[in-house]
Order: structure tokens, then C-alpha cells, then sequence
């Protein structure tokens, strides 16, 4: 039997990918173009894997031809396909309605196609949906597995992080509504994933480029920074690592106690200094050339803003999550070895 995953050229996805691969998983995963398909099989280099192509998820048969294709093989689904774009100028065309039907569109797709073959589901939702934006720093919040973002058709469009934060809550909140609605028509059991900021290595080393997807280039970023940047020492948000997100999405379709969960995926809270200071701490031969050291950041005060809860989730997945320090020079050794600097 197969494993299906969608968006599989993604950051997160490539290390998903791995992980199934290094299993002996058959993976089947979809991707917008030829070209990324036959870098991918090249990447790999495994059997197991083989790459469909779906232009446009938010098509409403997007997905169809897959599992009239596939669905008889097919035993996990791995819906990591939505669009990440802060730089989307019609917020609702752009992130909202492709993630919203993205969804809808696998989903009935399996529906169509897959009723009785397809046992499990595993999607990649985010902290985006449990978080609430505009109380990020109430100290009195607490968010855990059962929180949901408030976000309405209303206020979703104030700016595009509100959009996005909106594209992921109404993308979940649709899986959700189709799980209790075909109750008697599929047999799969979901899982969500909620990955808060997302960081580690690019799966392949040829994948790191000037610019990388939206999260490491914190941290690409800031190491191109000039010395006498202006680095924010306030907390940001919380981070897990990508290869902690990968692990996660497997066990999320292995593990029957993590049927019908929410999957919360956050390791503690970071600041722009915090990663500078790593920086300094592992790379002392290149001082001078990314802003300096500064130990006294509002983190080591204690501040942090609103509480995270998420130990439900570290006892359903029984894995330490990697650390903060690790997280960072991995992800920037990486960068710097590609550079030849390092």
C-alpha cells in the first residue's frame, strides 16, 4: 500500500518524504510541474517514490485523476499542500480559497475514489489556527490543543498575516466539518498537525538559494545582516523543528491514539537575538560579519508573552523534540558550508 502526499516539493514535505522513504513506504506525491517532479526523482533516487502532477489544488478536480489512478492502492493520505505566500496581493484568491479547497478537493476526492481504501489522513495545519494574533503578548492566554484562532469572515483580510492565519483555521475547520459529515461514506480517521515556526536544514543541501522559504530566511536573514543591524531581542513566537514536523506527520497515521487529534508543535520561544547569539556561540571565526552577541534579551527576563500548553501533545508522541540551539546551527552550518564559508 501507498502513501499519498500532497504539496511533496514543499520545505516541510521534502523532509516528510524522507522520513517515509527511509521506512520502505511506497510514496506517490504530487507536485505543481514536470520539471519539479524530475528534480525530486533525482533527489531521491528511490523506487519507492513517484511524483503525479497537480497544477492547481484549488481546481475542483484537482485530485480526482489521482485516485482514479491510484486509489486502490493507497492507504495514508498526508494533505501538506497550501499556500504560504506573505507577499499575496489578493489575499482571498491567493491564500484563502486555494487552501480551503485544497482541502475540500482531496477530500472528496478519497469520497469518489478511495471510500474503503483510504484509512487515514494526516494534514498539515498550523499554529496559525490555534493562535489568537492581536493577544500574542497577553501574559493571561493560554493556548493548547483545543484553542482555536477566532478569526471570521469579517476580520480575515486586515493584512496578510490575518489572511493566512485565516486560511489555515477555515482549511482545518473544513477538514473537520467533513470527517462528521461522511462519517458513513469514508472510513479514513484524521489527524492535524500544528507546526509553529518551522525551522532546521533544507532536506538537500543543493536546496539552499539566496532566499529560502518563509521561515528559515529568519535565519538567513539575519546571517546576511550587516554588523550593526538592529536585532529585536523581544520574543517572536514559538519554533519546532522541521525534522521533529516530519517524524510527527508519519507517527500521525501509525499511532491510533493520535486518531481525531490535534497535534500542537511547539518547542519554546525564540527571539531575533536568540538566533544571532547562536550564531556567535558556534561561529566565533566569523564574528563581525552578522550582528553580534547580546545575551540580555526580554526572553532571559522572562518575558513571553501568552502561555503555550502543549504537553498533550508530547505525551501522545513520546519524542523529545530537538532543541532550540541544535535547530539553529544545523540550519546554519548548512548555509554556510553551501557558501564555503564554513
Amino acid at each position: 500500500m501507498s502513501v499519498l502526499i500532497s504539496g511533496a516539493s514543499g520545505y516541510i514535505a521534502k523532509h516528510i518524504v524522507r522520513v517515509l522513504l527511509e521506512q520502505n513506504y511506497k510514496v506517490i506525491g504530487t507536485v505543481r510541474s514536470q520539471d519539479k517532479a524530475d528534480k525530486l526523482l533525482k533527489q531521491y533516487n528511490n523506487p519507492n517514490l513517484s511524483y503525479e502532477i497537480v497544477p492547481e489544488i484549488a481546481n475542483l478536480d484537482a485530485f480526482d485523476d489521482i485516485f482514479k489512478k491510484h486509489g486502490k492502492e493507497i492507504k495514508y493520505v498526508i494533505h501538506a499542500a497550501s499556500p504560504v505566500n506573505f507577499g499575496a496581493k489578493d489575499l482571498e484568491k491567493d491564500l484563502v480559497i486555494p487552501a480551503i479547497n485544497g482541502t475540500k478537493n482531496m477530500f472528496e476526492a478519497i469520497k469518489k475514489y478511495a471510500p474503503d481504501t483510504v484509512e487515514r489522513v494526516v494534514m498539515t495545519a498550523s499554529y496559525a489556527s490555534i493562535m489568537t494574533p492581536h493577544r500574542q503578548n497577553d501574559p493571561t492566554l493560554t493556548l493548547d490543543e483545543e484553542t482555536w484562532n477566532p478569526v471570521t469572515e469579517e476580520n480575515a483580510y486586515e493584512n496578510v498575516f490575518t489572511a493566512y492565519c485565516a486560511s489555515k483555521t477555515f482549511a482545518e475547520k473544513e477538514a473537520w466539518k467533513f470527517v462528521k459529515e461522511n462519517s458513513d461514506a469514508v472510513k479514513f480517521k484524521l489527524t492535524t498537525i500544528h507546526p509553529s515556526f518551522v525551522f532546521g536544514p533544507q532536506n538537500f543541501d543543493e536546496d539552499v538559494t539566496k532566499k529560502l522559504n518563509e521561515t528559515c530566511e529568519i535565519i538567513n536573514g539575519l546571517l546576511h545582516a550587516p554588523f550593526d543591524t538592529k536585532v529585536e531581542k523581544t520574543h517572536f513566537s514559538q519554533f519546532i523543528d522541521v525534522r521533529d514536523v516530519a517524524k510527527t506527520h508519519v507517527l500521525g497515521f501509525q499511532k491510533d491514539e493520535l486518531i481525531n487529534q490535534r497535534l500542537l508543535l511547539c518547542n519554546g520561544a525564540f527571539s531575533q537575538q536568540d538566533i544571532v547569539n547562536v550564531f556567535n556561540e558556534d561561529f566565533p571565526e566569523l564574528k563581525g560579519q552578522f550582528p553580534p552577541e547580546d545575551k540580555d534579551t526580554d526572553l532571559n527576563k522572562g518575558v513571553t508573552g501568552c502561555k503555550i500548553d502543549n504537553e498533550k501533545t508530547k505525551k501522545l508522541l513520546a519524542f523529545e523534540f530537538t532543541p532550540f540551539h541544535k535547530t539553529i546551527h544545523d540550519t546554519v552550518y548548512q548555509i554556510l558550508h553551501k557558501e564555503g564559508r564554513v
